[in-house]
């Protein structure tokens, strides 16, 4: 399966209700809408979207589902900040029928499910708010290959 990794765009610094309840600002919401007519033009959109529940991921990736149209996404608690890259793979298991599946979630929980599955060192991967990665793995196992990793700035001044 090709795993695609959405980091959350960018967000508010505080939120008085807590880190759970930080908003997207405009910004965060243009790097989603962005990033969904990026792999829209790739011809790689995913055939469902999973995310964290908190509201900045869930805001990301509602953005990215409207902007792609297709339908909208499915909250797993497993996603939310501190997930643990053998949780991942565990939980995957049960979407690899969908081919093409993406995950909205946080750092350092990306990177380091990246450098998990490449086999790589802590810190030598950098998931960016608004940046996108894709992986083909298939779950259970640990080993995957990576695609592709594309950094906000080169999503944000594409025109697609």
């Amino acid at each position: 399966m090709e795993l695609i990794l959405l980091r959350h765009g960018k967000a508010e610094d505080i939120n008085a209700d807590g880190d759970f309840s930080r908003v997207l600002v405009e910004k965060g919401r243009e790097q989603a809408r962005r990033a969904a007519r990026l792999l829209k033009a790739a011809d790689a959109l995913p055939s469902i979207v999973l995310t964290s529940p908190l509201l900045r991921a869930r805001q990301t990736a509602d953005e990215f589902c409207q902007a792609a149209g297709i339908p909208g996404s499915v909250i797993q608690g497993w996603l939310a900040s501190g997930m643990r890259p053998e949780t991942a793979i565990a939980e995957l298991v049960a979407f690899r029928e969908f081919g093409r599946v993406a995950i909205v979630g946080h750092e350092p929980d990306f990177s380091s499910l990246i450098e998990w599955l490449l086999g790589a060192e802590g810190g030598s991967i950098e998931v960016k708010k608004g940046a996108i990665a894709s992986i083909r793995i298939q779950p259970p196992s640990r080993r995957g290959t990576l695609c592709y990793l594309i950094p906000p700035k080169l999503v944000d001044d594409g025109e697609y």
